[in-house]
């Protein structure tokens, strides 16, 4: 049996990395030039990237909130259309047993997007409310991921992602120009989150060979690019400097 300078990492390789195939052909055969094995690594390592990343994406959002003790800017509405779809492909990828580092990262974005709700309500003086928005989220995500709730619905629901990104996306880019500034909106979480979702694109094609799943990615790039384009456009634009302004 061939043996290769990699053989103690085999294990950690071919369970987060690469199939054995690429394994033998890139440590065995030493041809790491195998465009479909290349791919495959990629897809993969940008998958844990992506999945790794999304740990803290919106953490500097979190912060901003709770530094400044106030969400003004953010649209409540806005996300809870982003939490439709980030629970929309969660549930779909665990229905159809696609791997974790194809849709990981929905999981990390659900728990920190639920904060920043929660967050709104509060600062905008209404934390019975915000309580309760917890409670009803939480309820609905247990009984989609239950055995109780046919595919169809899932499907449905992933299908939906789309007119839920896009107006989840407008709402807040109207927002934004109405405004004349992004608010407490982090640069750091829509630059993020803007590359995460272009990645997103390839990975989930290469992984996954779903068109819904891709598509839903191409449509959330789209509309995480016109933010992203906003957070430049009013980089030097705030709150603070509209009143003074006005005054």
């Amino acid at each position: 049996m061939a043996t290769s300078f990699m053989d103690p990492l085999k294990g950690l390789l071919l369970t987060y990395f690469m199939p054995e195939e690429c394994y033998d052909e890139f440590f065995l055969n030493f041809n790491f030039l195998d465009v479909p094995c290349l791919k495959v690594v990629l897809s993969k390592g940008l998958g844990i990237g992506i999945i790794l990343g999304s740990v803290m994406v919106k953490l500097p959002q979190i912060l901003k909130l709770v530094g400044a003790k106030s969400a003004e800017g953010l649209s409540f509405n806005a996300v809870l259309l982003e939490l439709l779809a980030i629970t929309g492909t969660m549930a779909y990828s665990l229905a159809k047993g696609f791997p974790f580092s194809a849709w990981g990262e929905a999981l990390f974005l659900m728990l920190q997007t639920v904060a920043i709700g929660f967050l709104i309500q509060h600062y905008g003086g209404k934390t019975f409310k915000g309580g309760l928005f917890l409670v009803v989220y939480f309820g609905l995500v247990a009984l989609l991921l239950s055995p109780v709730t046919p595919m169809s619905v899932v499907t449905t629901m992933q299908a939906s992602n789309m007119p839920a990104i896009i107006v989840g996306r407008l709402i807040q880019a109207v927002s934004n120009f109405r405004n004349g500034h992004t608010g407490q909106l982090s640069a750091i979480s829509v630059f993020l989150l803007f590359a995460g979702s272009l990645a997103r694109i390839f990975t989930s094609l290469q992984e996954t060979g779903d068109s819904l799943m891709a598509l839903t990615y191409v449509i959330s790039s789209s509309c995480n690019g016109i933010i992203t384009a906003q957070v430049l456009y009013y980089w030097n634009s705030s709150p603070e400097l509209k009143k003074k302004k006005k005054e």
